[in-house]
């Protein structure tokens, strides 16, 4: 039974030591200890009710005993410490125990702990009762430890919590307070004396950056004071009080620190919105300030947070400012460096991160050291200016610092002396020694220019015989080095009481700049600024030039020839607009080396160029110079490793008094020419013939009658198959627009879209070619449900793409006519995808998601790079027919097979268009490619055909 009951009583006495709090480990307290961090030592306890029960520390017996101590409040739940000391010497010991109520070290950044009385009552285990000491920034007990015994303490907290507790000799302690209140007296009475001083010079100078930086220095003075416990001396504050204060000086000091960044930087000068910005920071920290009555934690939180932005936010901008030439902002960055770095420090220690005694008023000491050095900036800048920066000056002394500031030459001319004199300036840009102007008027000739002097001496001799009035004389002075610089002399006479000229004074300009401007604007008006070639004015007064002669001499016949590249549109859009003006700029060369320098060639368009031939008047020798011009513009450049294969179509226009009575007639012709051998396919020399001018009226005429091709229902839809190379089965087909003309018979696209395009009907088009197109779909795919379904493509144009309807177009669409997912697709060519890739990725992605398919066709002629490519939602790749078609060694592009791989590879399907042949198709399969369009399959089919094909008889009405 024994075993039994001694089991029960061990049991016993762990659950009754469970339900109390553990001994405290003892602290070891010697004679010569002066300050002993508790906070490692304590054992902190809440939620124990009204009262706790303490096992004391084993003192020199061993022996662990129990107490228990009720809280100053019955039914409250405060939090308690614990600790115990030990002196185990043969004397007393006497100690203060020290809770300080603020401590900035640890104190946090939101919801930060800004005071309060930390301990209510230490009850002692045993001994005699600790007595409270008076202090007004900390609580303090008086303890006395009996010799050879171990104490334990419990501590009442008045809040849960605790920053510190320390255990100080007497003497040491007050030692201690000594020396801290005369370093704190110190330091306010710096501050006070630095906000005094800077209020009185507010008061004599009347600046605005001095009531902004007294405001700063006062704000730190109070912010001061509170920390150093300064106002308990004076007004009766306790500590609850005391927290209001703070949080309200810290919103102050925030509020203060905006206002001197923005006067001392004048921002509302450099632009309004830091104005409004600094307005609404001040309207935030106003109302912090009164945030602090309900809830001083949350206002000095957001304060503290405030004045780090406005530190670092200032910085930047001080930066910015400084790179930009401001003064101020120069002057201004070590003191703001500083204060970043006063910053970086505080936000350091009130994370907890620096615990030291000595860092929080080392940090009061740095802020106040902060403020002066803003004094001393702040009148560095405002009396580096002397006696001009305020008050009244002289009318005298306003011109002279007029003349100074605008930088212009002093001229003053001597005139009974007959002696000028110039500023020094002028010298030292001509190169010229000191005084190498000065003397007669006439020794000014040997540097002027010799076209300037007849007027140099008439405008002087001007103002000495009328003996009033003014000059403004431009004239260009040869520097050393032989180059010539315009000045302009603005002088009056200076007339004695005699009426005759005593002086002529007045300023030198240099207005080089300002004339070589003037030569620029008026080369620009009349040669193109790509090739330097003369542009379309130049070029038509040359051509009256041209007929004027030859209305004078009847053998002189000028020619006029107006070149233009084919395709150039289509260049430009695939090797890019800066590689476009590199081949304009061959092209001139080329030209140029063909020519007679009694021959005009001029600029006066895009990619079209046109020569004034007089050089040659025979009629076969002038083609013959055209043909030789068509194949050295058809000579290939090479751009980035690429040949670009170039063709020109040429027109001509032969003198004739009768045809051409006026310079814009011959031109014109010129142009028809043109515009005939471009209709004719290009690459080829045209003639002017009469009879070309009634034809540029049908051009105007066919315009009119595309406006009302789709009222009259003359638009129609071809379709062309893409077949299934795997077993020859229609996949799909891509759809043709064709306009059947009732004059002129059935017109392909080459005629009509671009002007279409010019004329915005593209948009009517395409709208009609989709809805057709879809609406044709949708009876296929009743018709003929395969796997994977029959598709429709259509083509789009750059400027549908462009434009934001072309989604709503869309959505319409498939809304109304409703086809399976992904086989509507749109086609689009390289060229323009990439004319605006990031716009066209965010294009094409939404309309994926409307339920269209993508497709991008032409692929392999132009710039794409891989990594669009991969970015882009195409699902399918068009593969162009120039790599399709046989190279003249009989085989096929080695690129080919690459095309396809890399199709497959980022998981696309293939289209291989221009398949004429059937050995065209049989190796296209071999080589992987899902699908085929060509004439090897027939030509594009009418609605009819293709529902046939098919096998679709009824359903939706077809396509007119």
């Amino acid at each position: 039974m024994r075993p039994i009951r001694l089991f029960f009583l061990l049991l016993g006495l762990w659950l009754a030591g469970s339900l109390s709090a553990f001994a405290a480990e003892a602290v070891r307290v010697t004679p010569d200890s002066t300050a002993i961090d508790l906070s490692t030592a304590i054992d902190r306890y809440s939620g124990q009710g009204d009262k706790i029960q303490i096992a004391t520390a084993p003192g020199p017996d061993g022996i662990v005993r129990r107490i228990e101590v009720s809280a100053r409040e019955p039914g409250t739940q405060p939090s308690w410490v614990v600790f115990a000391l030990a002196n185990e010497t043969d004397k007393p010991i006497k100690r203060l125990i020290v809770a300080q109520h603020y401590r900035l070290a640890g104190s946090g950044v939101i919801w930060p702990d800004l005071g309060s009385t930390r301990i209510q009552a230490i009850t002692a285990s045993q001994g005699s009762a600790l007595e409270r000491q008076d202090s007004p920034d900390s609580d303090v007990f008086a303890v006395t430890i009996e010799p050879g015994t171990t104490v334990t303490y419990v501590a009442e907290l008045q809040t849960a919590y605790l920053p510190q507790i320390y255990l100080w000799d007497t003497d040491a302690y007050k030692d201690k307070v000594t020396s801290l209140t005369l370093y704190e007296g110190i330091i306010i009475g710096i501050a006070g004396l630095l906000a005094l001083f800077l209020t009185i010079v507010f008061v004599v100078r009347g600046a605005a950056i001095f009531p902004a930086a007294a405001a700063l220095a006062w704000a730190v003075l109070v912010y001061v004071c509170i920390d150093f416990g300064f106002w308990h001396k004076i007004f009766d504050i306790d500590v609850d009080g005391t927290r209001i204060w703070r949080a309200g000086a810290e919103a102050v000091l925030g509020a203060t620190l905006i206002v001197f960044l923005f006067a001392y930087l004048n921002l509302n000068r450099w632009h309004v919105r830091y104005s409004y910005v600094a307005g609404v920071w001040l309207a935030m920290i106003a109302a912090l300030i009164g945030l602090a009555v309900y809830d001083p934690e949350v206002a000095a939180g957001i304060a503290r947070i405030s004045i780090a932005s406005i530190t670092g936010i200032g910085f930047i901008l001080i930066v910015y400012l400084s790179t930009h030439g401001y003064d101020r902002a120069v002057m201004l960055i070590p003191t703001w460096l500083l204060l970043v770095v006063w910053v970086i420090a505080a936000g350091i220690t009130v994370t907890g991160g620096l615990t030291v005694d000595f860092v929080a008023p080392a940090l009061i000491g740095g802020l106040v050291l902060i403020v002066m050095l803003i004094g001393f900036t702040v009148m560095q800048n405002a009396f580096a200016g002397g006696g001009v920066g305020h008050g009244t000056v002289s009318d005298a002394e306003r011109k002279a610092l007029a003349l100074t500031g605008s930088g212009d030459i002093i001229f003053d001319w001597d005139v009974p002396a007959d002696h000028i004199y110039v500023s020094p300036e002028v010298e030292t840009q001509l190169g010229l020694k000191r005084g190498g102007l000065e003397g007669p008027a006439s020794a000014w000739f040997d540097v002027l220019h010799p076209f300037d002097r007849d007027r140099y001496r008439a405008s002087l001799d001007m103002l000495l015989q009328q003996a009033r009035g003014r000059i403004a004389h431009d004239f260009r002075l040869r520097s050393v080095d032989g180059h010539y610089f315009w000045y302009q002399l603005k002088a009056r006479p200076v007339v004695g009481a005699d009426g005759d000229v005593l002086r002529v004074v007045g300023t030198l300009a240099d207005v080089t700049d300002t004339k070589a401007a003037e030569e620029r604007l008026l080369r620009d008006a009349v040669y193109d600024n790509l090739t330097g070639l003369p542009n379309r004015e130049l070029l038509l007064d040359r051509i009256d030039t041209a007929l004027a002669q030859a209305r004078a001499d009847s053998q002189y016949r000028p020619t006029m020839i107006t070149v233009d590249v084919d395709r150039f549109k289509q260049i430009n859009e695939a090797v890019g607009v800066s590689a476009g003006d590199s081949i304009l700029l061959t092209l001139a060369r080329r030209l140029s080396r063909l020519l007679k320098q009694q021959d005009t060639l001029a600029r006066i368009a895009g990619d079209q160029y046109a020569i004034i031939l007089v050089s040659e008047t025979q009629t076969e020798q002038i083609i013959a110079l055209a043909d030789t011009i068509r194949r050295g513009m058809s000579t290939p450049v090479t751009f980035a490793e690429q040949e670009i294969s170039l063709t020109a179509s040429i027109g001509l226009s032969l003198y004739d008094p009768q045809l051409h009575p006026k310079r814009d007639d011959m031109l014109k012709d010129a142009e028809l020419a043109l515009a005939h051998a471009k209709r004719l396919g290009g690459n080829r020399i045209e003639v002017f013939r009469p009879t070309m001018r009634a034809q540029r009226s049908d051009r105007l005429s066919l315009e009119v009658d595309l406006r009302r091709a789709l009222e009259q229902g003359e638009m129609q839809i071809y379709f062309q198959p893409v077949v299934r190379l795997e077993d020859r089965t229609v996949a799909g087909f891509e759809a043709l627009l064709r306009w059947n003309h009732p004059r002129l018979g059935l017109i392909g696209p080459e005629e009509f879209i671009g002007m279409a395009e010019e004329t915005d009907v593209i948009f009517d088009l395409s709208a009609f070619v989709l809805e057709r197109t879809a609406k044709e779909l949708r009876v296929w795919q009743e018709a003929l449900e395969v796997n994977p379904p029959i598709f429709a493509s259509v083509h789009i144009s750059s400027r549908q793409l462009l434009r934001h309807d072309l989604l709503n177009d869309v959505k319409a669409v498939l809304a109304r006519t409703p086809v399976l997912p992904g086989t509507l697709k749109l086609e689009m060519t390289e060229a323009l995808v990439m004319e605006n890739p990031e716009f066209a990725a965010q294009i094409l992605e939404r309309i994926r998601d409307l339920g269209a398919g993508l497709s991008l066709d032409d692929f392999g002629t132009g710039y794409l790079s891989l990594t669009y490519l991969q970015r882009l939602p195409f699902d399918t790749i068009k593969i162009d027919q120039s790599f399709i078609h046989q190279t003249s060694k009989g085989t096929r592009p080695t690129i080919l097979r690459s095309i396809i791989a890399l199709a497959h590879d980022l998981g696309m399907d293939v289209v291989a268009e221009g398949a004429e042949t059937e050995s065209d198709v049989i190796e296209l399969y071999q080589l992987g490619c899902e699908y085929a369009q060509g004439y090897a399959f027939g030509q594009p089919m009418t609605v009819t055909e293709a529902r046939r094909l098919v096998g679709a008889t009824g359903g939706v009405e077809a396509a007119a």
